[in-house]
């Protein structure tokens, strides 16, 4: 059957979404079938990206078919494979044990908020795994089946594998409220590890990954595309500023390697954070540069295996190694940070051959990378700030109303909750918080990361972000707001259309275009556009 095209799918009407049924189904939820229905779903991989990075069982199949084309062995290639990562990760095994379906964690997923279905609570989007794991894993599962949760793994098992672990973004909010601290979104990647080892991949996830190897970045950009993309950008800077800013690109020898996701370079309005970053380096002389080969922060491995994490982390390591750099400055990127802060050390480090990280600017060490080597630009930016590095106007923002969207990676996974916000009231006038339940370690996604950001499973997307959007939506009508700020490249992209459907007139913005907007530069012109090249609607007074 031929796979739905994005515009030919019905256009969803807010005040249908808005009509959440949570009634569960009158069958029991292993006698509930997957409903493919368009709007729900992501195309699958492309064989010629699986082939290109030697991953299982390429071919052309569709989720829609009967006929899924897997291995004869297919069976004992899953159970393999749990029985091996059972084995590897102790984590792993005590997730699988230790529920006792309590429900704490069931209402807390911006899935099932926005759409109701049961098998997207997190206990239950578990339980899909947990049941095949008891049936084949557990003595009691063995002699009394179903009596204690268990179940056989069928084709159609797979197809709830398939559908549900690529409707979780492995946020981890849920993991916030769980008595027991079970990562779900770890079981997550467990599910697609396993979907990884018959071929059941998504091709939004493994396109990325497939180009990331060939060309350095997600996005298959070549060398000279790059060069000539922060060329354009430097054109645009000088119509604002009247400045010329260096692109230092290759240059060994240099201090500092910037790597910072690819969305950066071509989707709006990562574009603005770019060139906000250009022009941050500039007016503090920083001596850094670019890399064509390393050119992208963001790690789709995460989304894919933990091999694949290790194997896409690995190439910024190894530039950083080329190019004799002392340490590595990281962009806004979400799942960037994640994999540095979770899982480099045991997968690729510790980087001894770089430098615990100083700032040439303030001198400040930050001894929180001192494993990594590598400093998130919201921390190397707030320190600069304290140490009054910049000169700053935020009068020239002044035509905005801002909040602030804590990015799930950055947010839970590394704690930066008190950076940003400190960076956005130093270059703003105009800042207020969403509900407290909707902010910080109890952020709601974006409703599109961990690779669920295209554009064919749009009803999931929009249902995922319906939370979010919620609390925009009231700030938005409470007080105003019409700009939300993040430090994600994903959430800038997803949020984008999150906010255009629940909060029409809110848009979105990386903080590092705020803080150029708002820094006097040596030598500037006065300045009349932002970034944007739109009117600056200016205050008075500069700080």
């Amino acid at each position: 059957m031929a796979e739905p095209r994005p515009d030919e799918m019905e256009f969803y009407k807010q005040e249908e979404l808005v009509q959440i049924d949570y009634t569960p189904p009158q069958t029991s939820w292993m006698r509930t079938p997957v409903d493919f229905r368009p709007g729900s779903w992501i195309y699958p991989a492309k064989a010629r990206h699986l082939e290109y990075l030697g991953l299982a069982n390429p071919r052309e199949w569709s989720p829609l078919d009967e006929d899924w084309k897997l291995p004869e062995d297919w069976k004992e290639i899953i159970f393999e494979g749990m029985r091996e990562r059972l084995n590897k990760y102790r984590s792993f095994k005590l997730f699988m044990d230790i529920c006792v379906r309590c429900g704490a964690c069931a209402d807390k997923c911006h899935f099932y908020i926005g759409g109701g279905d049961p098998k997207n609570m997190p206990v239950l989007r578990a339980e899909l795994l947990r049941s095949v794991y008891r049936r084949d894993f557990t003595l009691a599962g063995k002699l009394v089946g179903k009596w204690v949760g268990a179940r056989e793994l069928t084709p159609e098992v797979l197809k709830e594998w398939f559908y549900y672990f690529f409707q979780c973004t492995e946020c981890r909010r849920c993991s916030v409220f769980c008595p027991y601290g079970i990562d779900t979104a770890e079981i997550t990647i467990m599910g697609r590890e396993l979907l990884n080892l018959l071929g059941l991949n998504v091709n939004w996830v493994i396109e990325p990954v497939s180009n990331c190897f060939r060309t350095g970045n997600h996005l298959g950009i070549q060398p000279h595309g790059l060069k000539d993309t922060l060329e354009f950008f430097a054109e645009d800077i000088e119509e604002v500023t009247g400045i010329q800013v260096e692109i230092p690109i290759n240059r060994k020898g240099a201090e500092i390697l910037f790597v910072t996701p690819s969305g950066d370079f071509l989707a709006d309005p990562g574009t603005y954070t770019c060139m906000g970053y250009m022009m941050l380096f500039h007016e503090l002389g920083l001596d850094y540069t670019w890399s064509s080969y390393a050119s992208e922060g963001g790690n789709f491995g995460l989304f894919t295996s933990h091999e694949m994490i290790k194997r896409l982390n690995a190439k910024i390591y190894a530039e950083a190694r080329r190019l004799g750099v002392k340490w590595i400055l990281g962009g806004e990127c979400g799942h960037m940070w994640r994999v540095l802060h979770q899982y480099m050390d045991t997968m690729n480090g510790p980087a001894d051959f770089l430098e615990v990280p100083k700032s040439p600017v303030t001198g400040t060490v930050f001894e929180n990378a001192a494993s990594t080597r590598m400093v998130h630009i919201i921390e190397f930016v707030a320190d600069a700030i304290r140490n009054n590095k910049l000169r700053l106007d935020p009068s020239r923002n002044d035509g905005l109303r801002v909040t602030f969207h804590d990015s799930c990676n950055p947010a839970r996974s590394m704690g930066f909750f008190e950076e940003p916000r400190y960076v956005i009231k130093s270059v703003c006038n105009h800042f207020c918080e969403m509900p407290e339940n909707t902010i910080r370690e109890q952020t709601f996604c974006c409703g599109g990361g961990a690779g669920l950001g295209t554009d064919e499973n749009m009803e999931m997307r929009l249902r995922g972000g319906f939370p979010r959007g919620n609390a925009v939506r009231y700030v938005q009508e409470k007080h105003g707001v019409n700009r939300l700020a993040c430090i994600c490249a994903i959430d800038r992209a997803t949020l984008s259309t999150v906010c255009d459907y629940w909060a029409p007139g809110v848009e979105v913005t990386g903080i590092h275009e705020l803080v150029a907007n708002a820094m006097v530069m040596e030598g500037e012109k006065e300045r009349t556009l932002n970034l944007r090249l739109e009117p600056i609607e200016r205050g008075e007074g500069v700080s």
